[in-house]
């Protein structure tokens, strides 16, 4: 047996595996309410009753050196060798999330995938992984002609490239606020609402005091996606449709640089949630509008994966096989 965990920012996912790759006892907690990972992993195996567990591996935000972690949005360091002696497991594996999430596309099911462009058709090469949700995760899948060969990147962290006008003056807005202007400034939950903020105190838009006070209850990325997708906001729709066309436009960037004839994956908690946005012509022409390049970008397919539970499998899947 053993423990598998998709740990987020916002929430930690975990479940026990075995070589069927089928989880068991999925508990799910909010992450920020817990000083440390071995007490969430404590806690979830007394609730499972303690079983014996051989191994176990955790999908985490961030870069994972010598298996070291320092988490992009938690405060938390984590050392895989610390770990399972506080946990008392013989093997602790980490990953980075997106790589997790990576490996995870292998077990799923076509069902699990929503096609937004078929591409060039059926076709094996490199693949690419772009998911916004707390953050922004990014990672490749190198074809060695056989198999597939997930890796993590911190592409997501990269420098944003405005591509009009009106992102210009987001890019400035940005950079008075944050100094380093990130894609995941723009291309994330927080990101959302970076958005919403810039259409208000720059581009002088007007905020419901209704959807104000929302957001003081609620989280602000999903009031804004909410008011956006059931026409109820104009300035929640400015957003996400700006949201769409800079996302597309970085789906298409990674399409380039990981040359992903195999396809191009969505991932994350956002994608699902705007499935009716992404269908729209905004999106796949920010994908494609590459120049000399556009071409070959409209041969790369694109999905969202509609499975959340795909890094928890990616990373069962990694220490299982």
């Amino acid at each position: 047996m053993i423990v598998a965990g998709d740990i987020g920012g916002t929430k930690a996912k975990l479940a026990l595996f075995e070589e069927n790759l089928e989880p068991k006892q999925i508990a799910t907690v909010p992450s920020r309410k817990y000083p440390n990972l071995h007490t969430i992993i404590r806690e979830y195996l007394e609730q499972c009753g303690n079983p014996e567990v051989s191994a176990a591996v955790f999908a985490l935000p961030g870069p994972v050196e010598n298996g070291i972690c320092a988490t992009t949005n938690l405060p938390w360091v984590i050392d895989s060798k610390v770990l399972a002696t506080e946990c008392g497991i013989p093997a602790i594996h980490l990953l980075n999330d997106l790589e997790a999430n990576a490996y995870g596309i292998e077990t799923l099911p076509k069902e699990s995938l929503e096609e937004l462009s078929p591409g060039r058709g059926k076709c094996v090469g490199n693949r690419a992984v772009v998911s916004p949700g707390t953050g922004l995760g990014e990672a490749g899948i190198f074809w060695d002609g056989k198999s597939y060969h997930p890796f993590a990147c911190e592409g997501g962290h990269s420098d944003f490239s405005p591509q009009d006008e009106l992102q210009v003056k987001l890019f400035t807005y940005l950079k008075e606020r944050f100094g380093h202007v990130s894609y995941e400034r723009v291309l994330s939950g927080p990101g959302l609402y970076n958005l919403y903020q810039f259409f208000i105190e720059v581009m002088g838009r007007e905020q419901s005091s209704e959807i104000a006070e929302k957001m003081k209850e609620e989280d602000p990325g999903k009031v804004i996606t909410h008011h956006a997708l059931n026409g109820e906001s104009e300035l929640c729709s400015e957003t996400l449709d700006l949201f769409i066309s800079i996302l597309g436009a970085e789906v298409g960037n990674c399409g380039l640089k990981f040359m992903a004839w195999g396809g191009i994956y969505l991932g994350g908690g956002i994608p699902p949630k705007i499935l009716p946005k992404l269908r729209e012509s905004r999106f796949l022409e920010a994908v494609t509008s590459k120049g000399r390049m556009s071409s070959v970008v409209r041969k790369m397919p694109v999905h969202v994966i509609l499975d959340d539970k795909t890094a928890l499998r990616g990373a069962a899947h990694f220490v299982i096989s």
